[in-house]
């Protein structure tokens, strides 16, 4: 079976992609990659290497969430269109919402990683104001979905959002995002610290939950401060947030560091369709400590504590109960591991796609 698949190089879906494309190459699924945003770096490809019948072709062309990308994104369905004629794919799975009405007769998977909608009501509490850019991107985002022929959420949770805010698709399904476990280093000696990822800009992360002068332990931010820059810095230095220790973006290597040593993982999201720092973490058997929202109890279930929704004041407390109970502390490590382990490993993911791809084909050769 031969798959052409679209990427992104900004954010998770990269990563996703690299662990999709990783097990189906090692399955002899033949996967022609396209990828969009920006071009990859050598340290972004470097997966690559050492698997067979996987091709790929980088472009810089602006993504659908951007402003003013839509001469971009014309330009890209066009030359992906050129490169289906020519590498002539049994499937098409598309990472993005616009090329799901791209103009040719082959099956084809449109993947919801997350919106720009869904991501405003849950950190503004309402839709969007109108604009132009907001109309623009509801259109391409209702054709791409109505063209595809299966809508894959990365959670029940995200896979309403789509249908709540874009229409019912054609046919549905939900694939639980995976990582390889042997990436992680989950038997290595804890500490006592507890570690976060998230842009402090970035609203739906809200990280800033954390900006609080009496974390109950060392903590460490990981992401970039950028806005307002230095803000941390400066009350740092007038001896606020004494606990809480800022670094800037790490490479896999350092992050993976990081997660083996840190005795608990903090998820302060107020928007994650799935989220894979978290699951991350529980492979380094990180305890999980999570904001109560609906797509965080969905995929951890009990294998997470969870603090009232946005309330720094619980995550304190939740935080503080946690790291004081060594038993309980080590109960939910082990907790977190487990189901990251059996639930959302890499290889269950490229099996569950494996079936939709292969349901399409069938499809298409019983109709042909």
């Amino acid at each position: 079976m031969h798959v052409l698949m679209t990427a992104d190089t900004i954010g998770g879906v990269w990563t996703y992609t690299r662990e999709l494309v990783t097990q189906l190459s090692r399955k002899g699924i033949r996967v022609t990659l396209v990828s969009f945003g920006e071009i990859p770096t050598s340290s972004q490809t470097e997966w690559l290497e050492g698997l067979s019948d996987v091709s790929l072709h980088p472009t810089a062309f602006r993504l659908e969430w951007m402003q003013d990308a839509q001469s971009d994104l014309e330009e890209s369905a066009a030359l992906l269109k050129d490169i289906v004629a020519e590498s002539k794919p049994d499937v098409l799975h598309f990472n993005q919402f616009y090329y799901g009405s791209i103009d040719c007769d082959l099956p084809r998977i449109v993947v919801a990683h997350s919106d720009v909608v869904s991501w405003w009501v849950a950190v503004h509490g309402a839709e969007p104001p109108d604009s132009e850019w907001i109309r623009t991107y509801r259109e391409n985002v209702v054709r791409g979905l109505a063209g595809a022929d299966i809508v894959v959420a990365p959670t029940e949770w995200m896979l309403g959002e789509v249908r709540r805010h874009y229409g019912e698709p054609r046919e549905k399904a939900v694939v639980y995002n995976g990582r390889d476990p042997r990436l992680f280093m989950p038997y290595e000696a804890k500490e006592s610290f507890a570690i976060s990822v998230g842009r402090l800009w970035d609203a739906g992360k809200q990280a800033t939950l954390l900006l609080q002068s009496d974390l109950p332990l060392d903590t460490i931010l990981v992401g970039s401060e950028q806005s307002p820059t230095g803000a941390v810095a400066s009350a740092q230095s007038a001896g606020q947030f004494p606990n809480l220790k800022m670094k800037g973006p790490q490479t896999e290597s350092q992050l993976r560091q990081l997660f083996s040593r840190a005795a608990m993982y903090i998820a302060t999201s107020r928007y994650e369709p799935f989220g894979l720092a978290p699951l991350e973490a529980a492979l380094s058997r990180c305890a999980l400590i999570a904001n109560d929202i609906p797509s965080l109890r969905e995929v951890w279930g009990d294998a997470a504590l969870y603090f009232e929704r946005n309330n720094p004041q619980n995550l304190l407390l939740t935080i503080r109960e946690l790291a004081s109970n060594s038993s309980r502390l080590g109960e939910y490590s082990d907790r977190a591991f487990e189901r990251a382990r059996t639930k959302y490993n890499s290889e269950i993911m490229a099996e569950e796609y494996l079936k939709l791809y292969r349901s399409l084909v069938a499809v298409e050769v019983a109709t042909a």
